[in-house]
């Protein structure tokens, strides 16, 4: 007993420390990086400063390319900082009213984002306090297994909408695991929420449709006496969300004459799009991954440019970048830092793909409960992501790799990382000591690797 009250005392002790440490990183790049530093930030900016122009109807006969290339992305994560930059502009008078309201818009954004992302873990925790109907709201497990991606940290810094996916995904979880735990007993307003939860998803960015088809695959894991029931309410459901979301993706097609234009033109699907380096990362410097994990090395490369980017900075848009190579700060050293961020970042990489296996033992159970619905829904969800994205890379081939970035798949390293906390908690529940253990070395790389989680960057310039 008294060593298990001592294991409680050092685990709130961690807790403490790491959510402390999230704060501090969040509110230090709040001050320390500017969105325009991001990946395609002038595209994003040209977004939000023409945000008017492209969807009030009349205003303008330009098509939204001309404005941005990133006309493809939908509205929602350039609403608060269109609005903002609106009244910025008939707020101040200054010769530099361009660039001021951008950095004002720009920091009050990254401070919506950080929110998000928080309130984002805390729904995650009462994910689990419903699995194991823990007596606490406040999980370390979740803080470790979520918080540690260093690429959280980057999307909350730039303008891009996969904050909003992860927010939005988090809710949607968390209202099908209520509606699992009710046998599927809905009301209408369950209906209108997860409809309208979807339509946002949606409106978010285009990697939140890789989520949707879960939904349905888990119809044939639904006790028969649930079946009807369960696709009444997520055809219902994905009808509100089309109703919520559709009208800018027909948009998209009477314009480009595609629901799913991009910036770039397809090619037919073919494995040999793509190199077979770009399949298996044994060839061409692959080895600096654990070296000198920045570009150009392993140029192309899936899993070793994603890895290095998910817990790193590969591309050298937060911790170094070329375009700051004079005022960004550790550029020299940066290299050899994010190669020892990889080397000791494969223990937490190993509790992700064990967590997966470990719930995708679920599919194969004949008698499931909570734990295992939400396992179910994890496993394709993850597996339709990476291979969805998959195609989305072999269909729009890149000779740079520039499109492999672990930010825009940020979601699947969140699916994740609640396989790996729903592990972990397992652990603890059958192994007190085991599981403090491995929190305990999580706690450790954490914090060896929170540098990689910082910008490198001087105080934005309205600040000055």
């Amino acid at each position: 007993m008294k060593t298990s009250a001592l294991l409680q005392k050092i685990e709130s002790l961690y807790t403490y420390i790491i959510f402390s440490l999230i704060i501090y990183v969040l509110a230090y790049n709040l001050f320390h990086y500017d969105p325009i530093q991001g990946y395609d930030g002038e595209a994003h900016h040209a977004y939000v400063q023409n945000f008017l122009n492209i969807f009030i109807p009349g205003k303008t006969n330009q098509p939204a390319a001309n404005f941005t290339y990133e006309f493809f992305s939908p509205p929602l994560p350039y609403v608060l900082p269109a609005f903002l930059n609106e009244i910025c502009n008939y707020s101040i008078s200054s010769l530099n009213k361009l660039e001021t309201c951008q950095d004002i818009y720009g920091f009050i954004n990254i401070l919506f984002l950080s929110l998000l992302f928080l309130i984002s873990l805390v729904i995650y925790m009462k994910i689990i306090k419903i699995i194991f109907n823990k007596n606490t709201s406040f999980s370390l497990t979740i803080l470790l297994t979520i918080g540690i991606f260093s690429t959280n940290y980057k999307a909350i810094s730039m303008i891009r909408g996969e904050m909003y996916i992860l927010f939005l995904n988090a809710f949607l979880i968390y209202r099908f695991l209520l509606l699992v735990k009710k046998s599927f007993n809905y009301q209408k307003q369950d209906i209108f929420i997860f409809g309208v939860t979807i339509g946002l998803l949606a409106l978010s960015r285009q990697w939140a449709f890789l989520l949707f088809p879960s939904y349905f695959i888990f119809y044939f894991f639904v006790e028969k006496i649930y079946k009807e029931k369960y696709i009444k309410f997520m055809t219902f459901s994905f009808f509100i969300g089309f109703l919520t979301s559709g009208w800018f993706y027909i948009g998209l097609f009477i314009e480009y004459e595609s629901f799913t234009t991009f910036n770039q033109d397809p090619t037919k699907f073919s494995f040999s799009n793509q190199p077979l380096d770009f399949y298996i990362p044994f060839f061409n410097e692959s080895s600096m991954v654990f070296t000198k994990p920045i570009r150009p090395y392993f140029k192309n490369q899936f899993l070793p440019i994603l890895y290095s980017d998910l817990w790193g900075d590969y591309w050298g848009y937060f911790s170094f970048t070329s375009r700051s190579l004079l005022t960004g700060r550790n550029q020299a050293n940066i290299g050899d830092y994010l190669a020892r961020v990889n080397i000791i970042s494969l223990i937490p990489t190993f509790f992700l793909l064990y967590g997966f296996k470990q719930s995708f033992k679920s599919i194969k159970k004949f008698s499931r409960n909570n734990l295992d619905s939400l396992n179910i829904y994890l496993v394709f969800a993850i597996l339709v992501s990476f291979f969805g994205y998959m195609w989305f890379l072999i269909s729009f081939p890149n000779p740079s790799g520039d499109t492999i970035k672990a930010t825009y798949i940020i979601h699947l390293f969140h699916l994740l990382g609640l396989c790996s906390a729903l592990l972990i908690e397992k652990i603890k529940i059958t192994n007190a000591k085991v599981g403090f253990s491995v929190l305990s070395i999580i706690f450790i790389v954490f914090i060896h690797n929170l540098s990689a989680m910082m910008s490198h960057f001087p105080i934005i310039s309205f600040l000055n």
